[in-house]
This record gives C-alpha cells, sequence and structure tokens, in this order.
C-alpha cells in the first residue's frame, strides 16, 4: 500500500514544535503532584518529541537500524506509517481512535476534579466519585496510556520502545503515591472507593440511583477535615 512518501515529511521542523505542543497542552488537564509533577510531565513530553522528531524532522531510529543491518528496510517498519505495507492503515486508525479517548479521558477527569474539589473553598473539597471517576480512579493518566499507545501504533521509533515502559512505571508510582495521600485524607471512604473501582481500567460498572449517590456524596463530605483538604489540594496543583 502506499501512501506519501515517508522522504516528504522530514526536515518539517516548525510540524515538530506544532505537533510537541498540541500534546502539551493536555498537561495542563492533569492533577500532578506539585512537588512530583516534574518528572512525569517531562516524560511524557520526550515521549512527544521522540515522535515529532522522527516523524518530521531526522530519522534516527531509520539511520540506526539500516547501519545495523547494511540495508534500507521497506516503509513501515519503524518508519513511515508503523507497518503500512503490512497492515495498511490500521495502524493511524487506531491511534486517532486512541487519540480521542484519551482526549475524552483527560478532559472528562480534569472537569470532575475542577468542579467537585478545586473550585471548592478552602476545607470543601470533596472526594471526587462522580463522572468518569465512578469507574477508574486515574483516568488521566489511562487517557496519556492512550495517547502514547497510539503514537507508536501510527509511527514507532527505537527511543519510544525504550522510553514506554518507563514513562508506564513513572505513572504507576505516581499513581500509587496519590492513592496513598488520598487515604491519609478521606481514610475509609477512600478504601470504600478503591474496593469498587479499577486504578486505570473499570472493573465493574455501578448502577447507583439518585438516593443512593447524594447520600454517598454527603457521606464523603463529612470526612473532610478543612486542614487535610487544603494541604490536598496543595499537593495536587
Amino acid at each position: 500500500m502506499n501512501i506519501d512518501p515517508v522522504q516528504g515529511h522530514f526536515g518539517e521542523w516548525w510540524a515538530v514544535g506544532a505537533f510537541v505542543a498540541v500534546f502539551a497542552v493536555f498537561l495542563l488537564f492533569a492533577p500532578f503532584y506539585k512537588k512530583a509533577g516534574a518528572k512525569p510531565k517531562g516524560a511524557f513530553i520526550a515521549f512527544v518529541f521522540a515522535l515529532a522528531l522522527e516523524m518530521f524532522g531526522v530519522p534516527l531510529s531509520m539511520y540506526a537500524i539500516s547501519g545495523v543491518l547494511g540495508r534500507n528496510l521497506p516503509d513501515g517498519v519503524l518508519w513511515g506509517h508503523t507497518l503500512v505495507e503490512e497492515v495498511g492503515l490500521l495502524g493511524t486508525n487506531l491511534a486517532m481512535l486512541l487519540y480521542i479517548i484519551g482526549a475524552a479521558l483527560i478532559i472528562s477527569g480534569w472537569r470532575a476534579i475542577y468542579r467537585d474539589y478545586w473550585s471548592k473553598e478552602r476545607g470543601e473539597g470533596a472526594l471526587v466519585t462522580s463522572g468518569i471517576y465512578r469507574f477508574i480512579r486515574h483516568p488521566q493518566y489511562t487517557g496519556f496510556a492512550c495517547f502514547t499507545i497510539g503514537m507508536m501504533l501510527e509511527w514507532a521509533t527505537l527511543p519510544m520502545l525504550v522510553m514506554w515502559p518507563i514513562l508506564a512505571v513513572i505513572y504507576f508510582r505516581l499513581a500509587r503515591r496519590e492513592e496513598a495521600d488520598m487515604r491519609k485524607e478521606f481514610g475509609a471512604a477512600y478504601d470504600s472507593y478503591i474496593a469498587r473501582t479499577g486504578m486505570f481500567l473499570p472493573t465493574k460498572l455501578h448502577k447507583l440511583n439518585a438516593n443512593s449517590g447524594r447520600g454517598s456524596r454527603k457521606a464523603v463530605r463529612s470526612t473532610v477535615a478543612p486542614r487535610a483538604s487544603a494541604a490536598s489540594r496543595e499537593i495536587m496543583r
């Protein structure tokens, strides 16, 4: 299958900057720890840059592979749209779907956090269990995983293949750290929340009627102490 010639992609440095900027915008919607936010943000930006550099700048992975093998590989093997010769545009189409899912998860997660936690006055922030948080505890980190997996499906590079497991470990450890602090703040309410939700993927679908939903929100709000809520809000900026 032939698509646009891959050679035509390179040397477009404005496109490198634009690609990185577009995906970097989503970092503004993620509740990273104030003290630990630099590492996950930097890792994600580095991953995006590794893709943009070789998609629009210089095909470093292809140069490396060609040098080792002594010959060029066909379009689609760490070059051009990943595996386009073998599976057509399936990788690109799946990537587009994952980008949409990832964006939806990140923005919906931010909306719920902002409405029920960040926008509240000191001491009134509640444990967020509504919206997408009814099903998973870290929807925004799942959204970033969708982005990065989609990027590899569309245009894999050697640095991306090395960096993805590292990126996954960084976000997993960050999520664990966040959960430890939420447990300190919300106690039994957070333990109950963990028991009925998945960390990054949904485990159960809960059908809550309006009355039980209001009752659970009231119970959660009653567990929030002013000092603890303010401290947690400082961490999650």
